[in-house]
């Protein structure tokens, strides 16, 4: 029995088999906990479908829509009744927006940027909060560009920091309710999220040369802290952003 048995999880933003969320979702699952996952159209329900066997664990949710998060909540709850935690690793921007100069972004790109990557959270928890338990965790997922103005990370950078002060004051308003809601910042690894970076090649031989041991973070290395933060084991620990990149940020 691992340390998560009993607990039914809600996993959103897997796009395939090297997603950080899979690897969040393994770990998870390999400690005895029940995962639920959400696709946000019929595209990626293919995908997805490929890694999940059973439908009835796959629920449509587009985080830009309010009606949507609110429908996917009140399915889940029909489903699985009152669940434990979510994993929020949604974001997006367009690739104009993830390369060059700051100065070319977009009024619409940047809006979009910081509501789905950003504000999207804020949504999710507010719906999800009428399902959670009580004890029950919210893990999102982060990156160092938040604080730091990488090249080419730009609107995602700006979305990033926007993503973990909303974090930080959900912390203090679900706490309350023994909801805690954290943040991991995941190193650079090969991901459809990173592919859509200029100079995305670039970004991951500088992100390994910068680890203390010389070898870059792995989905498996960040699913396992992701667990943790979802279990009572976690229970002291909220409105944090947790380093799993190897000590990238230390340089």
């Amino acid at each position: 029995m691992g340390f998560l048995t009993g607990k039914k999880i809600l996993v959103m933003g897997v796009a395939n088999n090297r997603s950080i969320a899979w690897g969040c979702a393994q770990a998870m699952a390999k400690q005895g906990a029940e995962i639920i996952y959400t696709y946000q159209n019929d595209r990626l329900k293919k995908f997805i479908s490929k890694l999940v066997d059973d439908e009835d664990h796959l629920i449509e949710c587009d985080v830009s829509s309010d009606q949507s998060i609110d429908d996917a909540f009140e399915l889940v709850e029909k489903r699985f009744g009152k669940i434990d935690g979510i994993v929020h690793a949604i974001a997006f921007a367009k690739k104009e927006e993830l390369g060059g100069s700051i100065l070319n972004s977009t009024r619409a790109g940047f809006s979009q940027a910081l509501d789905v990557s950003a504000y999207s959270l804020l949504a999710v928890a507010k719906a999800g909060a009428k399902i959670l338990n009580n004890p029950a965790s919210i893990v999102t997922l982060t990156y160092m560009g938040s604080e730091r103005a990488l090249p080419n990370y730009n609107t995602m950078g700006i979305a990033k920091a926007a993503l973990e002060s909303g974090m930080r004051y959900l912390a203090r308003d679900l706490g309350k309710g023994e909801v805690r809601v954290n943040a991991i910042s995941a190193g650079a690894m090969r991901t459809l999220a990173v592919s859509g970076i200029k100079g995305h090649a670039d970004l991951l031989k500088e992100s390994q040369s910068e680890t203390v041991d010389g070898v870059n973070v792995t989905q498996t290395e960040v699913g396992n802290v992701c667990a943790f933060l979802m279990s009572d084991l976690a229970s002291g620990i909220t409105g944090d952003v947790i380093y799993v990149d190897k000590g990238v940020h230390l340089r």
